[in-house]
């Protein structure tokens, strides 16, 4: 793991230019602008943190921390703050460990969100990483709105060496659910992967297609461990987490994959996504390779941030 671990911080660090562009110099030039701790220097930081996307009530949190922490050591120099303020921002995310035991276990896996955020891809991906882990894994293409997403799930399937089940463009997903949970018990595969589907705009549609889902596993898997994650656009900022928490009124959302972090400024959003939802990120994109899909680490992702390898 030790080398993989560390050709992913590379390229977390590479991947995280744009967003570190945007707030480690605007911090740099805060620190050594400042000679006292002020309101000013209070509100430049604010400034900074709300443009790289991580949100208002987020930037208060992390910013009230600061405070205390000020007050408490008595800071005098600007430039004292900066290892507190990235402390600050890491206790804003946390993923425990338990949080990916779903990988473990017995379980299926509903993976959605809205058209061209990298669903498909994501499902894809995660497929292949738990297949070279040893796990039986089988698709579900249950986005049966697009005969496109049907077909980019098939070559994902054949290139990761794993069993898919589809219906045909426009059948019923929770006929194709039903059909891979059946699968999945009599291959004792170890997990199902659903690729559900990507339509937001009709909320209530959409609401009544994931009852029918969860009813079906609930009813035919009820042993199962059910995960249910959205994929979101990093490029999107803002967007994201209006979508996240549109979803989250849809679907018990149990984490969050976040793609296309390497083609953006905005990469605050992971971390106000965690803090305004309390949904964990678990997995960032960072890339087009299987391998660019990894476990989110609210650490290294910091780190990376502000270029400190530790």
């Amino acid at each position: 793991m030790g080398e993989n671990k560390t050709g992913f911080f590379g390229r977390l660090v590479k991947g995280l230019t744009k967003t570190r562009n945007s707030i480690a110099q605007g911090f740099d030039a805060i620190f050594s602008g400042f000679s006292s701790i002020d309101e000013d220097f209070y509100e430049e930081l604010e400034e900074t943190l709300i443009m790289a996307d991580l949100g208002v009530n987020t930037t208060n949190a992390i910013l009230d921390n600061l405070r205390a922490k000020v007050k408490e050591e008595k800071i005098k120099d600007p430039i004292e703050c900066r290892e507190h303020l990235i402390n600050s921002i890491k206790e804003q995310m946390s993923v425990k460990a338990a949080d990916y035991d779903f990988e473990n276990k017995k379980s299926i896996i509903l993976v959605m969100g809205v058209n061209g955020v990298g669903k498909t891809t994501t499902v894809g991906k995660l497929a292949g990483q738990l297949r070279e882990e040893g796990k039986k894994v089988i698709l579900a293409a249950a986005d049966t709105f697009r005969a496109a997403a049907i077909e980019q799930l098939t070559q994902w399937a054949h290139r990761a060496n794993v069993d898919i089940i589809s219906g045909k463009e426009g059948s019923d997903p929770a006929a194709v659910i039903y059909d891979a949970v059946t699968a999945f018990k009599s291959r004792k595969a170890d997990i199902l992967i659903c690729d559900t589907a990507g339509r937001l705009h009709n909320k209530k549609n959409l609401m009544e297609e994931l009852r029918k889902i969860n009813r079906i596993i609930e009813r035919e898997a009820p042993d199962c461990h059910l995960e249910t994650l959205v994929v979101l656009d990093g490029t999107t900022g803002q967007n994201a987490l209006a979508q996240a928490r549109e979803f989250n009124e849809v679907a018990d959302l149990s984490g969050i994959v976040l793609t296309k972090l390497d083609g953006t400024a905005k990469g605050g959003i992971a971390i106000a996504i965690q803090s305004e939802l309390s949904i964990p990120v678990k997995y960032i994109g960072i890339g087009e390779q299987i391998d660019d899909l990894q476990k989110f680490n609210a650490s290294d992702f910091v780190n990376a941030l502000f270029q400190k390898n530790e």
